[in-house]
């Protein structure tokens, strides 16, 4: 049967809104780059195969990272594979830098542009400096809010500016196209201390909100967070998103925060496989500290194996206070 919202959209503009062209796109050329092994098993397994992935959310992993921030479907599935893959940070109470987190998210995504990575840190942190150690759920959090909503963002970024420097906030903001993401202006000290007028900084964005081509958090949900104070910070906006319960739920890659710890699925699949693999299980038994984390100084990520339909290569590659972040906020 099927759905309301797909009764009342023409085919063109459901398959536009679903990225559907992407997908077959990519499908294709992997198939001619592989077409050798495919010719064993036939096409129709291979497009069966790829697009179970795509539904099962791991069409994603170890791809390049115009591949993964292309659609909000693979933006989504990459948040999900992050915290089903690295959760087990926040369970052992780990707390990491952000060049640990970085090298983390190139596992999944060996070319992930390390200037994404410190835009979220610094919601964490602030005007902190970007070596202070952070736990799992505070950078997850930030994560979400900086990689889902990169280019709206970037937008508000600018008209944050334009406030502090008296500019017309009504100036059209022209957003950053896909796969680029430009410099974030840098925030003078008043503005960091002082911020900007809550109602006035509402209005702009709500007229942002209206004509954003991009993935923007519900205008609803915008006002909230912006209603309960008088005046705010740039950073101080980005942690109200990123601990707001009603834009997670809206997104919907992650699970609330009291939940962000339990995956019983993955955790039976892993007990799966490791009762698979001889002599892994005592192992691990023996040596419960031991972590799977990178080291301090973190060697150059390369490429990990990845299966047939993810064989796409890979085109190469503050000063503040030093308190750390911890799980205790609620």
């Amino acid at each position: 049967m099927l759905s309301p919202e797909r009764l009342a959209l023409p085919d063109y503009e459901y398959l536009a809104q679903r990225h559907v062209l992407t997908y077959m796109e990519d499908a294709v050329c992997q198939l001619l780059e592989n077409r050798e092994d495919i010719s064993q098993y036939g096409i129709a397994r291979f497009f069966t195969e790829y697009f179970n992935s795509v539904c099962q959310g791991t069409h994603i992993l170890f791809r390049e990272f115009s591949f993964i921030q292309a659609t909000p479907h693979n933006r989504v599935s990459f948040l999900r594979a992050f915290w089903r893959c690295f959760r087990t940070v926040g369970k052992n109470g780990d707390l990491l830098t952000m060049k640990e987190y970085h090298c983390l998210l190139q596992l999944l995504c060996p070319d992930f542009p390390l200037e994404l990575t410190q835009k979220a840190a610094r919601i964490v942190l602030m005007d902190d400096a970007m070596d202070c150690l952070m736990s799992f759920s505070d950078f997850l959090f930030a994560f979400q809010i900086q990689f889902y909503y990169s280019e709206f963002l970037d937008s508000v970024a600018t008209i944050y500016q334009d406030l502090l420097s008296g500019k017309n906030p009504n100036t059209v903001i022209v957003p950053t196209s896909s796969g680029q993401h430009r410099q974030r202006p840098a925030l003078g000290e008043a503005g960091m201390l002082e911020g900007v007028e809550a109602s006035l900084f509402c209005q702009c964005l709500e007229n942002l909100c209206d004509r954003h081509k991009y993935s923007c958090p519900p205008p609803a949900l915008v006002k909230e967070v912006l209603s309960n104070v008088q005046r705010l910070t740039f950073y101080g906006f980005l942690m109200a998103l990123s601990k707001h319960h009603g834009i997670n739920q809206a997104l919907g890659a992650l699970p609330d925060k009291g939940d962000l710890m339990h995956d019983p699925a993955m955790d039976e699949e892993l007990e799966r496989l490791l009762a698979q693999v001889p002599g892994l299980v005592n192992s691990v038994t023996a040596s419960p500290e031991t972590s799977c984390l990178p080291s301090r100084t973190p060697p150059r990520v390369g490429s990990p194996w990845r299966p047939l339909h993810h064989s796409r290569k890979v085109d190469g590659e503050s000063d503040g206070s030093t308190e750390e972040t911890d799980e205790s906020e609620t």
